[in-house]
């Protein structure tokens, strides 16, 4: 347990050693550590101390099937192809399915499907992930191939989006070549959620119209709240297609549902209701491909319900991309939106499933590997391809064990697109469209998720609701960028406002009991804000250094956008609790700066008999502070400038937790951290004489038997620098004599 005491602390031990004969001042001195400066060759050096293996292994980083591909067995073979059969059997519908939102042929569909579980798997460092054609970045390219082909029609749909899909991998390879995958995490959950969630919506609303058989009556591709305005304007033209679509629906959830329930209650058959819910969706395909063709077998030429229609047999489409200047000026603005959808959607789903299943994905090396799916995919004929969520889960639960899997979904696919092709004719629109909106229903973010945002940050949950409205009432491109524009404004304004905290000692006593139930006390000082803003105990009273010592913690790096903000505080706040040096600096008005708000006769402003402080010294705890740029620090110097002249006379700049030798290597080039005080404290360490130096971290146990040195722990020669903020507030202490 701990007792809290509210006392000062007047010493700080100088070390911990086991041996008490040793003279510890007398062998700092005959072993001073003089600190080697930080120079660009040292560090470049550091960073580049192998460059024939670092190339190595940067070029084997690019095909990570290289590492486990020789240990491949019977039992990864065997859930493999259990886990790529399946995701094959739900792909094939999926995928003509989204084909459609894209607006091209359903063969498209299959086609990028293909690419995509082909080639995946030797760039892949995520076994669970599936690539093909998926809801979202359907509907956006739908979108954009409406757009360019409204303006230019002498561009076929599948070209435009051949050459989309060749544009968005080029530039998503290339980011991974150039590791710059890290860009993915400045995307913020809350944003990731409102463009899902607005995305199905959007999705959802233009599909229930072909679901109910009525789209034809109006334009399915404007906003959302349009869309679901006109089709209840339109609901009396709903036709037989509207009891295929609403059925199919009905029969999908009801699937999920009773299997759901069955596994809970017989979790021996868990394994079996799992492949009868996974495979619903071709079930219910199937079903009504057949309920279709007994409708319509007697109507070839004029078909009761609308059809999926011919599919041609084979890869038709497959060329060399055409992309031209005037194409590549048009799809240029388009660029930036597919993507973020594109990396947002692949890389949150790999890491997602990737912690479920206890390993961790190379963010870069899958751009890389959805870069050159999407390059290579247009040679067959596909459009832009990311990863499914819904197809992910499906073959993670499924007992894929390798990236390899995609092989035998590939050969299903392959399958369908040569022999099944006159299969599909009879397959409802109405029932894919059922399918789709069952798909996005997943993408939907749960109420309790939503509660627990408010919980978190009330701020992110507005963020969500604003990216979910605009893209409902204006597209998923204008969702997108809005989403990510709040949160990364609410970023810099955090950054920008971020605020430092005066903090004060609390000595706190720690009691052990130990096993023969005696006790054994030990007293130590930790620092905690003044203001108790950390939530601790209210009847704990942090003691304030006083004496004109001041200690300041900062949590952030200490950059151009907030170090104003961060001295402007701490600077307002010494002028309250401190007074000047010279109380008649301004003996006259004339004498006054302009920007001085004081009365027109000075010598009233004087208080008399000010018992406050004079400045003494200033404390600034780093340890939460990893980078400093050189706005950060001009401000540091213009402060310690403003406040010499305030107190008039030299401010001790105390620093504590200096743990990135670039900032020391910066504060000493302003020069802080020297001191001419010749009573400096420092803590040292011992360290044994008889081991390498370079193993000396190995050993933990030093007994008094062992030759051992005392060594500072930090450079004697900065003597400002300290280890911790005890020994920082001693050294304060002892240099007020000196004033």
């Amino acid at each position: 347990m701990t007792k809290v005491k509210e006392t000062e602390v007047n010493c700080i031990p100088l070390t911990t050693t086991n041996s008490s004969t040793l003279n510890p001042m007398h062998s700092v001195t005959n072993h001073e550590y003089h600190e080697s400066p930080l120079t660009i060759k040292n560090w470049l050096k550091s960073k580049i101390r192998n460059p024939q293996e670092g190339i190595k292994n940067y070029f084997l980083s690019f095909f990570p099937f290289l590492t486990w591909i020789y240990r491949y067995n019977f039992t990864w073979f065997w859930g493999d192809i259990v886990a790529g059969l399946t995701v094959g059997a739900i792909v094939i519908p999926q995928s003509m399915a989204y084909a459609g939102l894209a607006k091209l042929a359903p063969q498209f569909g299959l086609y990028s499907s293909f690419v995509g579980v082909m080639i995946y798997w030797f760039f892949a460092t995520s076994k669970d992930i599936s690539i093909g054609p998926v809801a979202v970045m359907s509907a956006l390219t739908g979108s954009i191939l409406d757009d360019i082909y409204r303006v230019y029609p002498q561009y076929e749909l599948h070209t435009i989006a051949s050459a989309l899909a060749l544009l968005i991998g080029c530039i998503v390879c290339l980011l991974g070549i150039l590791r710059l995958g890290f860009i993915v995490d400045f995307i913020p959950l809350p944003a990731l959620a409102a463009f899902m969630t607005g995305s199905a919506l959007n999705i959802a609303m233009g599909q229930i119209p072909t679901m109910f058989g009525n789209n034809r009556s109006f334009d399915t591709r404007q906003a959302t709240y349009l869309v679901f305005i006109n089709f209840w304007k339109n609901i009396k033209y709903c036709n037989l297609n509207a009891a295929l679509g609403l059925t199919a629906l009905f029969l999908l959830y009801a699937i999920r549902f009773i299997c759901t329930q069955a596994a809970k209650r017989h979790p021996t058959r868990e394994k079996l209701f799992f492949f009868i819910n996974t495979l619903r969706t071709a079930f219910v395909i199937l079903l009504y491909l057949l309920i279709s063709w007994l409708i319509n077998r007697e109507h070839v030429d004029k078909p009761r319900t609308a059809l999926l229609g011919a599919i041609p047999r084979g890869f038709q489409n497959m060329a060399v991309p055409y992309l031209d200047s005037k194409l590549f000026l048009k799809l240029l603005p388009y660029l930036p939106s597919t993507v973020i959808v594109l990396l947002i959607e692949h890389i949150a789903i790999a890491k997602s499933f990737g912690r479920i299943n206890n390993y961790v994905i190379d963010p870069n090396q899958e751009l890389v590997a959805i870069g050159v799916t999407n390059v290579f995919g247009p040679f067959f004929g596909a459009y832009p391809a990311t990863g499914s969520f819904s197809r992910t889960a499906i073959k993670s639960k499924a007992g894929v064990r390798t990236p390899f899997a995609g092989v035998f979904s590939g050969m299903i696919i392959i399958l369908a697109i040569y022999v099944l092709t006159p299969v599909f004719y009879w397959i409802s629109q109405a029932s894919l469209a059922a399918v789709i909106v069952h798909a996005v229903g997943d993408l939907i973010i749960e109420p309790h998720t939503l509660k627990q945002f408010w919980k978190v940050s009330p701020i992110e949950f507005f963020i969500f609701w604003a990216g979910v409205i605009v893209t409902i009432f204006s597209s998923i491109e204008d969702g997108i960028y809005v989403s990510i524009a709040t949160s990364g404004a609410l970023l810099l304004y955090r950054i920008a406002k971020a605020r430092g905290q005066f903090v004060g000692r609390v000595q706190i006593h720690q009691i052990v009991l130990t096993s023969d139930n005696d006790t054994r006390s030990a007293t130590r000082n930790i620092y905690v804000p003044l203001d108790r803003s950390n939530g601790i105990n209210p009847m704990v009273i942090p003691i304030s250094p006083g004496n004109g010592i001041f200690i300041y913690r900062i949590h952030e790096s200490f950059l151009y956008p907030n170090a104003a903000h961060y001295t402007e505080k701490m600077v307002n706040q010494i002028f309250i609790e401190t007074r000047r040096g010279k109380s008649d600096c301004y003996r006259n008005l004339g004498q006054q700066p302009w920007n001085l708000q004081t009365s027109r006769h000075p010598e009233k402003d004087i208080i008399p008999n000010d018992s406050r402080p004079r400045l003494h010294a200033l404390i600034l705890d780093f340890t939460g502070v990893p980078h400093v740029d050189i706005t950060g620090l001009q401000n540091l110097v213009d402060v310690r400038r403003q406040l010499d002249v305030y107190a008039d006379w030299h401010v001790n700049w105390h620093f504590v937790g200096l743990s990135n030798p670039w900032i020391k290597r910066a504060l000493i080039s302003a020069g802080f951290g020297s001191s001419n005080n010749g009573r400096n404290v420092f803590s040292v360490a011992h360290a044994p004489t008889d081991v390498n130096h370079e193993e000396i971290h190995l050993h933990e146990d030093h007994s008094s038997s062992t030759n051992t040195i005392f060594v500072p722990i930090l450079d004697i020669d900065r003597p400002l620098f300290h280890a911790d903020l005890d020994e920082a507030y001693e050294a304060a202490v002892n240099s007020l004599s000196s004033r």
